[in-house]
C-alpha cells in the first residue's frame, strides 16, 4: 500500500525499504523453522538449533501459531503444515483437558499448574490468526480461548483482566498487571477482527483507560506495570529482582512504545467498527512514545533503549533487550501512518538504523535477543532466540492498515 500523506521519500512508501523489510521477515521466519518439536515449538538457541533437553513451550508454541499463520496468509510454502502443528499441540498435550486452559508445557512437566493471563492471551491471538488463516481446529482451538478469558480472566466490573489462577481456578492472585493486561488489549484487538465482535473493542478500551490513562498519565507518561488486587501501584514491586523477564522492578520503556501502538490500533479499528474513538488514544500515544524516547533512547551514552527505569526516570537495568526496539519501530511507524510527521520518520529510520548495525545476527541468524550496555550480545535476561514474535511483526506492521488485526491486514 502508499501512504499518500506522507512525504514521497518516506521509508514507508520506498520500495527498496518494503523490499529489505520483506527479506528480513523472510531470513526471521526461516531461522525459526527449526523450532519445531513433537508437543509444540522450542526455544532456540543462540545459533538456532534446539537444545538437548528443549522442551516444548505454550508461549513459543502460540507465537509461532500466530508468525506462520501470518506467513501463510502471506504465500509462504510450508508455512501452513507449522500452523497445524501448533494448532494440534495447543489442543492437545499442553492443554489440561481436566480443568481447562494452558500448561506452559506439556502436562505441566515442569512442575507448573499455574494459569497466568498473559500466556491465555498469547492462546487467544494466535487461535485468532489461525482461524483467519482457515487452518482446521482453529476455531475450536478460538473458542476454548475466548470461553477461559470470559469465564476466568475478564473482570467486568474492573473493566480489566485478573492476573492468574491456580489449576482448578479456585484460588486468584492478588496482584493486577500492567504487562498481562496490554497483550490481552493485543489479543481483543484481534478477537474483534478474527469474530467481527464489537465487544471486544470495548474491553480493549476500557484496559487501556484504566492501565494508561488513568495510571500513566500520573507517572510521567510511563506505564505503571504492577499493581494490587484494587489497582493500587506497588512501585517496590521485584525491587529485589530489577531485571526479572516478564515483571522486572520500574518503568518499561518498551511498554510505552508498545502500549503506544496498541492505542493507534484501537483507535482506527474503533472508527471503521463505527464506534467512538477518544482523542486521548492519539494523544496518549504521542506521550507513551515521547517519554520511552526521552527516558530511555541512548540515556547513558550509548546508542540503544535500556530494558528499565526507576521512579526518578534513571536507569536500572542498562541493558537493551531486542523486543523493546522491535516495539520502538513498530509505533514510530504507526505514529508516522496516523500522523504524517517528520519526526516520527526520523525515529522511524533511526531504529532501523540500530536494528541493522546492533541487533541483526547476519553470521547465526535472527537477532540478539540481548546486548549488554555496551552493544555487545548478553545473555543474562535472555538465553538464546527462542522470539519470532517481536521481530517478524516489526517488518510488517508499519505497511498495514492500523485498523486491522496483523493476520487479517497481509
Amino acid at each position: 500500500m502508499t501512504f499518500n500523506h506522507l512525504p514521497a521519500d518516506s521509508w514507508l512508501n520506498t520500495p527498496t525499504h518494503r523490499a529489505w523489510l520483506q527479506a528480513e521477515g523472510q531470513r526471521l521466519l526461516e531461522f525459526a523453522r527449526a523450532a519445531k518439536m513433537p508437543g509444540g515449538f522450542g526455544a532456540l538457541d543462540r545459533y538456532g538449533r534446539l537444545p538437548s533437553d528443549a522442551r516444548a513451550d505454550t508461549l513459543h508454541t502460540c507465537r509461532m501459531v500466530h508468525c506462520f499463520a501470518i506467513a501463510h496468509r502471506r504465500g509462504l510454502e510450508g508455512a501452513a503444515a507449522l500452523v497445524d502443528h501448533g494448532v494440534d499441540a495447543l489442543r492437545g498435550a499442553l492443554r489440561d483437558a481436566q480443568a481447562g486452559g494452558w500448561f506452559g508445557c506439556p502436562d505441566a512437566a515442569d512442575g507448573d499448574t499455574s494459569k497466568p493471563a498473559y500466556r491465555h492471551a498469547f492462546v487467544a491471538l494466535a487461535a485468532s490468526s489461525a482461524h483467519v488463516a482457515q487452518r482446521p481446529g482453529a476455531k475450536a482451538l478460538l473458542d476454548d480461548a475466548v470461553d477461559i478469558i470470559e469465564r476466568h480472566f475478564w473482570r467486568e466490573q474492573e473493566g480489566a483482566l485478573c492476573e492468574s489462577f491456580n489449576r482448578d481456578w479456585s484460588e486468584s492472585e492478588a496482584y493486577r498487571g500492567g504487562n498481562s493486561n496490554m497483550h490481552g488489549t493485543e489479543a481483543f484487538l484481534a478477537l474483534a477482527d478474527a469474530l467481527q465482535a464489537p465487544l471486544w473493542l470495548e474491553r480493549a478500551l476500557r484496559i487501556s483507560e484504566r492501565v494508561i490513562h488513568q495510571h500513566a498519565l500520573q507517572a510521567n507518561d510511563l506505564p505503571v506495570e504492577h499493581f494490587d488486587a484494587h489497582w493500587q501501584p506497588l512501585p517496590a514491586y521485584n525491587q529485589d529482582k530489577p531485571d526479572d523477564l516478564f515483571r522486572p522492578f520500574g518503568q518499561t520503556p518498551g511498554h510505552a512504545y508498545e502500549w503506544a501502538r496498541l492505542l493507534l490500533h484501537l483507535e482506527a479499528a474503533r472508527q471503521a467498527a463505527g464506534l467512538p474513538a477518544p482523542r486521548w488514544l492519539l494523544e496518549d500515544a504521542r506521550r507513551l512514545f515521547s517519554a520511552a524516547t526521552q527516558y530511555g533512547w541512548a540515556v547513558d551514552g550509548q546508542p540503544g533503549i535500556v530494558y528499565t527505569l526507576d521512579w526518578q526516570q534513571q536507569p536500572v537495568v542498562r541493558d537493551r533487550l531486542h523486543w523493546t526496539l522491535a516495539e520502538a519501530v513498530a509505533a514510530a511507524g504507526a505514529l508516522l501512518q496516523r500522523t504524517g510527521e517528520a519526526q516520527y520518520e526520523q525515529w522511524y529510520r533511526c531504529f532501523w538504523e540500530y536494528i541493522d548495525t546492533w541487533l541483526i545476527d547476519r553470521e547465526h541468524g535472527s537477532w540478539h535477543h540481548q546486548l549488554g550496555p555496551d552493544n555487545l550480545p548478553s545473555h543474562s535476561i535472555w538465553s538464546g532466540k527462542p522470539d519470532l514474535y517481536h521481530a517478524y511483526q516489526a517488518t510488517l506492521l508499519a505497511l498495514v492498515p492500523l485498523q486491522r488485526s496483523l493476520a487479517s491486514a497481509v
